[in-house]
């Protein structure tokens, strides 16, 4: 079975790749763009299932059908309830939303491989299409959140942040005034609301700002110890499976 993801956000193409691995579904062709796409069809043989993310950065990703024919079974990968209708349209096998659960993904395999072997058709209506998205919704991204500190909401910039990071079952925020704050999120629920050119997630416990960095330094094992302007309760530590990534974000 051939496989292969199309999304503009390089960490979350590798980490769907990463889920898919572990289940026994492997992909080696990760695409970012409507124009590496359109080069990659026109120049190799077309996989089983593409795992397609609906906005990409030069574009909707509707626009690589207009060029290509594609008979692929598709699964979209959206952060937009708004497209799951339209990937239905499109005879999709499944759309997920993101940030992409294990279980909901492990069942959308599932379901494509119970479809097996039939073939799937792609009739597209493009005309449809561009009416369904004649506003298509921009990426946007928190640019504060609200705490509760007793009696009282507190509203702290993105650009205050230093890192978010999970400690005891909570989730907090660390600002530049050297402030720490308990959040009600999830740091997986971070994963579509904060900007990803701005915060990367170095583990499973922690997202740094960019901007907070203050120094990085070779640790063991492969690993890089990040060193943050005020934030120093824990070292914090780039996963070893996450410095490719990492450093792909810096630059």
């Amino acid at each position: 079975m051939k496989v292969i993801i199309i999304e503009d956000e390089k960490p979350s193409a590798r980490r769907l790749q990463r889920m898919l691995s572990n289940l026994d579904v492997d992909v080696d062709t990760l695409l970012h763009s409507v124009e590496e796409s359109i080069d990659w069809f026109n120049n190799n043989v077309h996989p089983d299932l593409i795992f397609l993310d609906i906005q990409l950065s030069d574009g909707l990703s509707f626009e690589i059908f207009e060029t290509i024919e594609i008979n692929s079974a598709i699964i979209f990968t959206t952060a937009y309830d708004e497209y799951a209708l339209q990937a239905f349209k499109l005879n999709s096998i499944d759309y997920l939303l993101k940030p992409i659960d294990a279980e909901d993904l492990e069942q959308a395999v599932k379901k494509y491989k119970s479809r097996l072997p039939q073939k799937t058709n792609l009739s597209i209506d493009f005309e449809d299409i561009k009416k369904l998205l004649v506003n298509p919704i921009d990426r946007t991204y928190k640019k504060r959140f609200s705490i509760k500190v007793g009696q009282h909401i507190k509203l702290i910039n993105t650009d205050e942040i230093e890192c978010f990071y999970s400690e005891n079952k909570g989730t907090y925020l660390h600002t530049i005034d050297n402030r720490s704050y308990l959040l009600e999120h999830s740091l997986e629920a971070l994963e579509d609301e904060i900007d990803p050119t701005q915060f990367f997630r170095v583990n499973r416990k922690f997202y740094v700002n960019i901007e907070a960095i203050k120094d990085i330094i070779s640790y063991t094992n492969s690993r890089l110890q990040i060193k943050l302007k005020t934030y120093n309760e824990s070292e914090v530590i780039v996963a070893r499976e996450r410095v490719k990534d990492f450093k792909e974000w810096l630059s």
